[in-house]
């Protein structure tokens, strides 16, 4: 009689091909909410590049454990500048809001599974970029001094601005009993380009006819997530076990 079935062997084998990306499949969850503090630094045509404090809040939607778009809303201080040492006497603070949305990569999307300690370490290692706008309150602002009495830069209290938050950071998760990461500590560098020059309350333009560089401001932070909600499948190795 003529076989029609495979042998055992091969059957074996067949089933072993298809159980290998099962091997490497785990659980997230695909919400992530999280809070933090931290300091804020100017950098505008106002030399002295002072420090301030800030918080934010941030919830994400994770569409593999590697890949997310999220919200993010600020509010704090920039400073800069010192009239006591500054050319003109400059000296600002500003009481901004900012609320942004941003898309995130990890290094876990990028390296291949692995269960050592060091790649538990870095795959929350990311890069995230997006677009903003920010509220300005300049709540204090030195008149400026020059020599030429005609010469009167313009100065703003309020005003908004459209910027783009470049983002550095890294999470370090922390598994529950059942091997879920919930929680995890953040770390983030953000450089903010702004298109405009009101986020000092100095303004040239108008007098100078001419376009100074765009204001900036950076955010080094630190902050806790929790994650939550629905229950995602991926293809790569995250929950830990």
């Amino acid at each position: 009689m003529k076989r029609i079935f495979p042998s055992a062997s091969l059957l074996c084998f067949a089933l072993s091909i298809l159980a290998l990306p099962s091997l490497a499949q785990s659980n997230f969850y695909k919400l992530s909410i999280g809070g933090g503090g931290g300091i804020t630094q100017s950098f505008t045509e106002v030399n002295k590049h002072a420090f301030g404090v800030a918080g934010y809040g941030s919830l994400d939607y994770m569409f593999t454990p590697f890949l997310s778009l999220g919200l993010e809303a600020q509010m704090g201080q920039i400073n800069g500048g010192d009239y006591m040492t500054e050319p003109g006497n400059k000296q600002f603070s500003n009481s901004y809001k900012a609320v942004s949305g941003n898309g995130k990569i990890y290094l876990g999307a990028i390296i291949e599974n692995d269960y050592s300690r060091l790649y538990n370490n870095i795959k929350g290692l990311y890069i995230a970029g997006g677009i903003g706008k920010m509220k300005n309150e300049v709540t204090y602002v030195v008149p400026t001094k020059t020599e030429n009495t005609t010469y009167l830069e313009q100065r703003t209290s309020s005003s908004s601005s459209i910027f783009f938050p470049v983002n550095l950071g890294i999470n370090f998760y922390f598994a529950n009993s059942t091997g879920f990461y919930r929680y995890a500590l953040n770390v983030n560098y953000q450089a903010n380009i702004t298109l405009n020059e009101y986020m000092d309350g100095y303004d040239a333009s108008k007098v100078t006819f001419k376009g100074g560089n765009p204001d900036i401001y950076t955010f080094l932070s630190v902050g806790l997530k929790y994650n939550f909600g629905p229950i995602g499948l991926s293809r790569k190795n995250f929950r830990k076990y």
